[in-house]
C-alpha cells in the first residue's frame, strides 16, 4: 500500500469513528502499576482487564503525566502538563486558571451527556471540578457539605477491619511511618462489601448504563482501589497463596549511583522496605495490594457485564487508566512520587467500535494524550493548546504508531523525565541527572548519566523538554475553601 493511499485510508477510518459519536466509558483506578497480565505481569488475577485487553488495544509503554494523584489528574482533565499550568503538586487548576476548559466541558459542548462519580479528581476537599457534569455522583450528602472530599479510608468508614489499623506493618513496633492507612491491609466482612465506597460508585454507574439515553454519553467512574488501605472482602485475598507470591527483584546497591540529594532522600525512604523485610511482611503487603487489584477488576467486570446487556453495547468505547504506578520495594521505595519506571508506567487500555482488537502497542505514549484522543473520537473541536497527541490513528491501526519522547514533569519547575522506548532521562531542578537504557537495564539499576559516552544521548533527550516551565500556581495557603450547602468555592484570603 502506497504511503499516501495509506494515509488517506487511515484518515477516513478515523473520521468515520468520530462521525458516529460513540458513547464513552472512562474507568479510572488509583495506584495501579503495570502489574496486570496484558502488560506482562503474571501474578495479578484480573480476568476483566484481560477481557478488555482482548477486545481492544493495550499501550504497553504508557506513562503518567504526573508523579502522584493531584498533578496527574489535573493533567488528564486539562490536557496540559504541569509545565504549562504550574500545577506541579496539589494546586487546583480551576482556581489558578479558570479559563482552561476541562475535558468534561469539552465533551458536553460536543453534544455529550456527562456523568461522573468517584475518584476522578484528587480526594481532598475542594478538588472536584463540578463544571460540565450533567450529574456528578457522591455517595454522601454530609461530605458534599464539606467540600466533596472522598475520605474513603477514614476511621469513620463503615467497612474497616477490626482492630484498626490492621496490617502487620502498622501493628509492628518501630515502623518508620505512622500514618495508619499507609501500608495498611485487611479483610472487609462480606456482608459489608456493598457498603464499600467503590462498590457504591460502581453500582451507580451500572444504573446509568441501564438507562436509555437520547444522546451520546460520557460516563466517568473513578475507583479508590488499589490505593492503600487495601481493604477488600476475604474472597479477593483467597485468590492468592501468600507464600507463593514472588516479590520484585531488589538490588542491594541500587541507590549508590544516584545524585546526592535524591540518594539521601531515598536512603531515608528505604527504611520502610528494610522494616518490612525485618518483620517478614513484604509478601503480606503485596498480597493486600493484589487482592485490591482483583477487587478493582471485579468492579470493572460489573461495568462490562452491564454494558454488554444494555442497549448501548456495540456503540460504546471503554478506556481504562491508572493515575500513576506504584513501587513495591523497587529502588527501595514504597509509593509513587518518583520519576522512575515504577511510578510512570501505567495501564492504558482502549476497546470499542472502530478500535483494533487483541493488539499491543509498544511505542511511548502519555496519559496527557487522553484528552485530544477523546476530542477526536467525539468529533469535538480541536484545542490547539493541548500538550498531548491524539492516539486515534494507533487505535484504529496499531501499525501506524510511532515512538516519540514523552514528558513526565516532577514536583517543581525544571524537574522532569523524558521517556521513550530506549531511554529514560531524568533531570532534577538542582541539576542532578539520571539516565537509563531501559532495554538493557529495565530495572533502572545502573545510572549512566555521569558516563562521558552518553553525553550526546542526554543532550538529545533534554532537547525534548519544555523550553519554559511555568512557575508554580497559587499557594493553597493563600486561599480559603468556603462551603455553601452542597457547593463550595475558593476565595483569596
Amino acid at each position: 500500500m502506497k504511503p499516501l493511499v495509506h494515509i488517506l485510508w487511515l484518515a477516513a477510518l478515523v473520521s468515520n469513528l468520530a462521525a458516529k459519536q460513540p458513547n464513552i466509558i472512562m474507568f479510572a483506578v488509583d495506584d495501579l502499576s503495570d502489574w496486570i497480565s496484558p502488560m506482562g505481569y503474571q501474578q495479578a488475577i484480573t480476568p476483566n482487564i484481560d477481557r478488555l485487553a482482548a477486545a481492544g488495544v493495550t499501550f504497553q509503554n504508557a506513562h503518567t503525566a504526573g508523579i502522584y494523584c493531584a498533578p496527574s489528574r489535573t493533567a488528564l482533565f486539562t490536557g496540559r502538563h504541569a509545565s504549562t499550568t504550574g500545577c506541579y503538586e496539589s494546586q487546583v487548576y480551576f482556581v489558578s486558571d479558570p479559563e482552561i476548559k476541562p475535558l468534561q466541558v469539552a465533551l458536553q459542548e460536543a453534544g455529550y451527556a456527562t456523568y461522573g462519580g468517584g475518584k476522578l479528581f484528587h480526594h481532598v476537599e475542594g478538588q472536584i471540578d463540578l463544571r460540565g457534569w450533567d450529574e456528578f455522583f457522591h455517595r454522601s450528602t454530609e461530605l458534599k457539605q464539606q467540600g466533596w472530599p472522598l475520605k474513603d479510608w477514614q476511621a469513620s468508614s463503615p467497612h474497616l477491619p477490626q482492630p484498626y489499623p490492621n496490617s502487620k506493618y502498622n501493628r509492628s513496633e518501630g515502623r518508620p511511618t505512622k500514618a495508619p492507612w499507609f501500608l495498611e491491609w485487611g479483610v472487609v466482612p462480606q456482608d459489608q462489601a456493598e457498603e464499600m465506597a467503590d462498590s457504591i460508585r460502581t453500582n451507580w454507574a451500572c444504573k446509568k448504563l441501564k438507562q436509555p439515553h437520547d444522546k451520546p454519553f460520557f460516563l466517568a467512574l473513578g475507583l479508590y482501589a488499589p490505593h492503600f488501605p487495601n481493604y477488600v472482602p476475604q474472597k479477593y485475598f483467597d485468590l492468592y497463596d501468600r507464600n507463593s507470591i514472588v516479590p520484585p527483584e531488589y538490588y542491594e546497591t541500587d541507590l549508590d549511583d544516584l545524585p546526592e540529594r535524591i540518594r539521601k532522600q531515598k536512603t531515608g525512604r528505604s527504611k520502610i522496605h528494610l522494616h518490612l523485610e525485618k518483620i517478614g511482611a513484604v509478601k503480606d503487603a503485596i498480597h493486600g495490594y493484589l487482592a485490591s487489584v482483583s477487587y478493582a477488576d471485579a468492579m470493572l467486570g460489573r461495568i462490562l457485564n452491564t454494558l454488554a446487556e444494555s442497549p448501548h453495547a456495540g456503540k460504546t468505547i471503554v478506556v481504562l487508566w491508572s493515575d500513576h504506578g506504584y513501587h513495591h520495594g523497587e529502588k527501595f521505595d514504597w509509593g509513587k512520587h518518583t520519576l522512575w519506571e515504577r511510578t510512570s508506567n501505567v495501564p492504558f487500555l482502549w476497546a470499542g467500535p472502530g478500535i483494533a482488537q487483541k493488539q499491543k502497542v509498544n511505542t511511548s505514549v502519555s496519559l496527557i494524550d487522553l484528552y485530544p484522543t477523546l476530542l477526536e473520537i467525539a468529533g469535538a473541536a480541536e484545542d490547539p493548546k493541548l500538550d498531548g497527541t491524539s492516539l486515534t490513528p494507533a487505535l484504529v491501526n496499531p501499525d501506524a504508531a510511532r515512538d516519540r519522547d514523552v514528558l513526565l514533569p516532577g514536583l517543581k519547575p525544571n524537574e522532569y523525565a523524558i521517556i521513550n522506548q530506549r531511554w529514560r532521562y531524568i533531570h532534577y531542578a538542582d541539576g542532578g541527572e539520571e539516565l537509563y537504557d531501559v532495554i538493557k537495564d529495565p530495572n533502572e539499576w545502573h545510572n549512566l548519566a555521569d558516563k562521558a559516552d552518553y553525553t550526546e544521548v542526554k543532550k538529545a533527550l533534554a532537547a525534548s523538554a519544555p523550553e519554559h516551565f511555568a512557575p508554580p500556581a497559587y499557594k493553597k495557603s493563600d486561599y480559603k475553601l468556603v462551603t455553601e450547602g452542597e457547593t463550595f468555592k475558593w476565595i483569596k484570603k
